[in-house]
C-alpha cells in the first residue's frame, strides 16, 4: 500500500509543479488553488508512505516520478523541447528510480 500511495503522491507532485508555473507568482486564483491542493496531497502522501518505507528510497522515488511526469507533460504540451538527449536523461532517471526501488 505504501508504494501505491507514494506513486500517487509523485503524480500530485507533478501536478503542483506544473500548477506553480501557471500561478504567475500566486496572482492567478485557479492555478494557485490547484497548486495548494496538489501540494497538500503530495506531501501528505509522502509522509504516509515514509511510515513504511525508508526515507531515502521513498524520497527519490517521489521526486523521480514527479520530475519525469513534469518534464514529460511539458514536452507533450510543447512548453519544452523534445530531443534525444533529454529522452536519454529521462530514461536514466527512470532506471535510477527503478534500481533504488528494486534494491529496497
Amino acid at each position: 500500500m505504501s508504494w501505491v500511495v507514494l506513486a500517487l503522491s509523485g503524480v500530485c507532485e507533478a501536478v503542483w509543479a506544473t500548477a506553480l508555473g501557471k500561478t504567475q507568482g500566486f496572482t492567478r486564483p485557479v492555478p494557485t488553488v490547484v497548486f495548494l491542493v496538489a501540494l497538500a496531497l503530495s506531501m501528505g502522501g509522502l509522509a504516509y508512505a515514509m511510515r513504511g518505507l525508508p526515507v531515502g528510497t521513498a524520497y527519490v522515488v517521489w521526486v523521480g516520478i514527479g520530475a519525469i511526469l513534469t518534464v514529460t507533460h511539458a514536452m507533450a504540451t510543447g512548453a519544452e523541447a523534445v530531443s534525444a538527449t533529454r529522452l536519454l536523461f529521462l530514461a536514466l532517471i527512470i532506471g535510477g528510480v527503478a534500481g533504488l526501488k528494486a534494491s529496497h
